[in-house]
């Protein structure tokens, strides 16, 4: 949620921020200005009307001791309190519509960002180079069925396209991804936390996807008086609400945790081509990292974030670039994103595999979380997130990238305690 008094301070300049974005945002904010006048107009004639009530309470023991009838203040003072009974209701209305215009704002990309969507995303570096074959290479749904690594026909057959069903080494070949992840980040002092795989509505509102994304979720079917629940679409959902409505102090940030989940995710519309096997489906691993800090602090920690994404990629042998998103490819509710993209050799062009951004303070606000300063003083943290890493594009570039002409494929040696091989084989 973005900060009243900046919009009001600055209101063409957040439309001129938000139009980067591809928001005309014109209406809306002559329509949160306009409701927050009334409100706080509101609010000023009942603090006036409560002050008037106990004005008059005070001269009824005065009015008696003096014999006089006290008849006129009752009068006066029962007027006053229906008069304020119909501006509270008044008020509750007012609140509502403005509440839910200040939600459905994105957040203000930073000033830095290109206007418009992908074709003004930025490659800022480049680490390694393609794989270059001496024989014809298969595509990894072939290398994955060859060597039964991955079962896509049962996994249709449970739970419909865009499913599958990891097998003995691919098992253990996922399993050995998302070990290497998590080892390395606890490496680097980041706390691991298991958390709850279907979530309350306040969990996709404070990560900014709610209202408007609600649909993009998968909804649990729940009794009238049980809680709504969905499952989760990334750890980020979760882990950016564990301080929610919290004050925390200097001392405590940073907070740097990282969760292992499966991810839900309903996709729109039909898969493209190119996106066959494991690309892209409803459910997939991810580690994610997601740090609290100071505002002050925050730039840093993108920059931590991205170079942990990097060096996770960077040891798995692949060649990668990193890539500035424009303002309008980032997320509604991200201030900057980079992503992290590999090439997958049977596709064109490049695939995103970690996802880096900050969200400034509009997440601390939508959640209530604050820091108190040494000297008292309160305000909203930031808030950031990053893969840490998604493993459904990184199994096919692994096995796609470590193929031999035999149809094996060479393990990356990172991976190798963990899968027990150097090399996978029919």
């Amino acid at each position: 949620m973005l900060d009243i008094r900046y919009i009001k301070e600055k209101p063409d300049e957040v439309i001129a921020r938000l139009a980067k974005k591809g928001k005309d945002a014109k209406e809306e904010i002559g329509k949160i200005l306009e409701l927050d006048a009334k409100r706080r107009a509101l609010i000023g004639e009942t603090e006036s009307l409560k002050a008037e009530q106990n004005k008059l309470s005070k001269l009824v023991p005065q009015y008696k001791k003096e014999g006089k009838d006290p008849a006129e203040i009752f009068a006066q003072v029962k007027a006053s309190k229906e008069r304020t009974a119909q501006i509270d209701k008044e008020l509750k209305e007012v609140e509502t519509q403005f509440t839910s215009f200040m939600l459905g704002l994105p957040n203000l990309p930073d000033e830095d960002l290109k206007a418009g969507g992908k074709e003004n995303n930025e490659p800022l570096y480049y680490h390694g180079e393609p794989r270059a074959f001496d024989f014809e290479p298969k595509n990894h749904v072939d290398l994955c069925t060859d060597l039964g690594l991955i079962d896509y026909t049962r996994g249709t057959k449970l739970s419909g396209a865009g499913f599958w069903i990891y097998r003995g080494m691919g098992a253990r070949l996922e399993w050995a991804l998302l070990n290497y992840f998590v080892e390395t980040h606890l490496g680097n002092g980041y706390e691991l936390v298991l958390v709850p795989h279907m979530l309350g509505y306040e969990c996709g509102l404070t990560a900014g996807q709610f209202p408007k994304f609600q649909d993009d979720v998968y909804w649990l079917e729940t009794a009238e008086d049980e809680r709504r629940r969905f499952m989760l679409p990334t750890a980020e959902t979760a882990l950016v609400s564990l301080h929610r409505d919290e004050i925390l102090t200097e001392a405590d940030l940073p907070r740097k945790y990282i969760s292992y989940t499966p991810c839900f995710r309903r996709e729109a519309g039909s898969y493209r081509a190119d996106e066959r096997g494991m690309v892209r489906g409803h459910q997939f691993n991810k580690v994610e990292m997601v740090q609290y800090t100071l505002p002050e602090a925050s730039d840093d920690a993108f920059a931590e974030l991205v170079a942990n994404a990097e060096n996770l990629v960077k040891g798995l042998g692949f060649h990668f670039r990193t890539v500035k998103l424009a303002a309008e490819d980032c997320s509604a509710s991200m201030a900057r994103t980079y992503d992290i993209e590999i090439q997958i050799p049977s596709m064109n062009g490049y695939k995103e595999v970690s996802s880096v951004s900050n969200a400034r303070d509009y997440q601390a606000r939508r959640g209530n979380m604050r820091v108190r300063r040494a000297d008292g003083k309160m305000e909203f943290v930031h808030t950031l997130n990053g893969s840490g890493l998604a493993t459904s594009r990184i199994l096919p570039a692994l096995v796609e990238q470590g193929q031999l002409a035999d149809g094996s494929i060479v393990v990356p040696e990172v991976l190798r305690k963990f899968v027990g091989t150097d090399i996978i084989r029919k």
